[in-house]
Protein backbone atom coordinates (compact mmCIF):
# COMPACT_ATOMS: atom_id res chain seq x y z
CA UNK A 1 0.00 0.00 0.00
CA UNK A 2 1.33 3.59 -0.92
CA UNK A 3 0.00 5.64 2.11
CA UNK A 4 0.86 8.72 2.57
CA UNK A 5 3.64 8.18 -0.52
CA UNK A 6 3.99 11.97 -1.93
CA UNK A 7 4.39 12.16 -5.54
CA UNK A 8 4.65 10.38 -8.48
CA UNK A 9 6.75 7.93 -9.60
CA UNK A 10 6.57 8.24 -13.60
CA UNK A 11 8.40 5.03 -14.00
CA UNK A 12 11.68 6.65 -13.68
CA UNK A 13 14.86 6.13 -10.62
CA UNK A 14 14.64 8.80 -8.09
CA UNK A 15 17.70 10.25 -9.81
CA UNK A 16 16.08 10.00 -13.44
CA UNK A 17 13.33 11.76 -11.64
CA UNK A 18 15.02 14.48 -10.09
CA UNK A 19 16.72 15.75 -13.13
CA UNK A 20 13.61 15.21 -15.44
CA UNK A 21 11.67 17.96 -13.10
CA UNK A 22 14.85 20.10 -13.20
CA UNK A 23 14.95 20.50 -16.84
CA UNK A 24 11.11 20.96 -17.20
CA UNK A 25 11.14 23.44 -14.60
CA UNK A 26 14.08 24.67 -16.51
CA UNK A 27 12.16 24.59 -19.53
CA UNK A 28 8.98 26.19 -18.23
CA UNK A 29 11.03 29.58 -16.73
CA UNK A 30 12.98 30.33 -19.81
CA UNK A 31 10.17 29.50 -22.70
CA UNK A 32 7.04 30.52 -20.22
CA UNK A 33 4.93 27.61 -21.61
CA UNK A 34 5.99 24.23 -22.45
CA UNK A 35 3.66 21.00 -23.50
CA UNK A 36 4.23 17.36 -21.93
CA UNK A 37 2.29 14.59 -20.51
CA UNK A 38 -0.67 15.11 -17.85
CA UNK A 39 1.13 13.44 -15.06
CA UNK A 40 4.74 15.09 -15.61
CA UNK A 41 2.66 18.27 -15.93
CA UNK A 42 1.18 18.03 -12.99
CA UNK A 43 4.01 16.85 -11.04
CA UNK A 44 5.90 20.09 -12.20
CA UNK A 45 3.60 22.29 -10.91
CA UNK A 46 4.35 22.07 -7.57
CA UNK A 47 8.15 21.90 -7.92
CA UNK A 48 7.85 25.02 -9.86
CA UNK A 49 5.45 26.76 -7.74
CA UNK A 50 7.94 25.92 -4.86
CA UNK A 51 11.01 27.68 -6.71
CA UNK A 52 8.49 31.46 -7.46
CA UNK A 53 7.65 31.57 -3.64
CA UNK A 54 11.05 31.09 -2.69
CA UNK A 55 12.36 34.16 -5.25
CA UNK A 56 8.91 35.94 -3.49
CA UNK A 57 10.90 35.75 -0.37
CA UNK A 58 13.66 37.28 -1.92
CA UNK A 59 17.08 37.64 -0.79
CA UNK A 60 20.26 35.32 -0.49
CA UNK A 61 18.30 32.65 1.29
CA UNK A 62 15.75 32.86 -1.30
CA UNK A 63 18.14 32.79 -3.76
CA UNK A 64 20.40 29.69 -1.95
CA UNK A 65 16.55 27.40 -1.39
CA UNK A 66 16.24 27.94 -5.46
CA UNK A 67 20.24 26.71 -6.06
CA UNK A 68 19.33 23.78 -4.18
CA UNK A 69 16.80 22.68 -6.45
CA UNK A 70 18.33 24.05 -9.40
CA UNK A 71 22.45 23.80 -9.08
CA UNK A 72 24.44 24.62 -11.46
CA UNK A 73 25.62 27.65 -13.54
CA UNK A 74 21.98 27.33 -15.58
CA UNK A 75 20.44 27.16 -11.82
CA UNK A 76 22.04 30.89 -11.43
CA UNK A 77 21.06 32.06 -14.66
CA UNK A 78 17.01 31.02 -13.63
CA UNK A 79 17.71 32.13 -10.18
CA UNK A 80 18.13 35.24 -11.41
CA UNK A 81 14.43 35.29 -14.21
CA UNK A 82 12.96 33.98 -11.11
CA UNK A 83 14.09 36.73 -8.54
CA UNK A 84 13.88 39.72 -11.06
CA UNK A 85 11.39 39.12 -13.65
CA UNK A 86 9.02 36.46 -12.28
CA UNK A 87 8.70 37.32 -8.61
CA UNK A 88 7.32 41.07 -9.53
CA UNK A 89 4.53 39.84 -11.53
CA UNK A 90 3.25 37.40 -8.54
CA UNK A 91 4.15 39.47 -5.97
CA UNK A 92 0.30 40.06 -5.21
CA UNK A 93 -0.51 36.44 -5.62
CA UNK A 94 -0.69 34.09 -3.03
CA UNK A 95 0.22 30.90 -4.80
CA UNK A 96 -1.63 29.42 -8.06
CA UNK A 97 1.53 30.71 -10.37
CA UNK A 98 0.81 27.93 -13.40
CA UNK A 99 -2.17 26.68 -15.07
CA UNK A 100 -2.39 23.67 -17.12
CA UNK A 101 -4.67 23.00 -19.90
CA UNK A 102 -5.42 19.77 -21.22
CA UNK A 103 -4.95 19.04 -25.53
CA UNK A 104 -5.75 16.18 -27.45
CA UNK A 105 -3.64 12.68 -26.86
CA UNK A 106 -0.42 12.30 -28.21
CA UNK A 107 -0.79 10.83 -31.99
CA UNK A 108 2.13 8.47 -31.18
CA UNK A 109 0.93 6.35 -28.18
CA UNK A 110 -2.21 7.68 -27.32
CA UNK A 111 -0.96 9.28 -24.13
CA UNK A 112 -2.83 12.57 -22.22
CA UNK A 113 -0.66 15.70 -23.52
CA UNK A 114 -1.29 19.06 -21.32
CA UNK A 115 -0.09 22.77 -21.94
CA UNK A 116 1.31 24.14 -18.16
CA UNK A 117 2.33 27.99 -18.36
CA UNK A 118 2.12 30.50 -16.50
CA UNK A 119 -1.38 32.76 -15.63
CA UNK A 120 -0.24 35.77 -16.55
CA UNK A 121 1.44 35.01 -19.54
CA UNK A 122 0.58 36.58 -22.77
CA UNK A 123 1.17 34.67 -25.74
CA UNK A 124 1.59 36.46 -28.71
CA UNK A 125 3.07 35.14 -32.29
CA UNK A 126 6.27 36.47 -33.22
CA UNK A 127 5.10 37.78 -36.68
CA UNK A 128 8.15 38.30 -39.54
CA UNK A 129 8.95 41.73 -38.75
CA UNK A 130 8.29 43.80 -42.42
CA UNK A 131 10.84 46.25 -43.15
CA UNK A 132 8.83 49.73 -43.79
CA UNK A 133 9.60 51.78 -46.67
CA UNK A 134 12.39 53.66 -45.45
CA UNK A 135 14.57 51.08 -44.08
CA UNK A 136 14.43 49.15 -47.64
CA UNK A 137 15.40 51.65 -49.67
CA UNK A 138 18.72 52.07 -46.99
CA UNK A 139 18.97 48.54 -47.30
CA UNK A 140 19.01 48.97 -51.30
CA UNK A 141 21.06 52.05 -51.54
Amino acid sequence: MRHQKRGRKLSRTSSHRKSLMRNLAISLITHRRIKTTDAKAKEVRGFVERLVTYAKKGGLHGRRLILQKLPGKIGQDIANILMHQLAPIFADRNGGYTRIIKLNNRKNDNSPVSLIEFVDFQYTQVEKEVPSEEEAEKVES
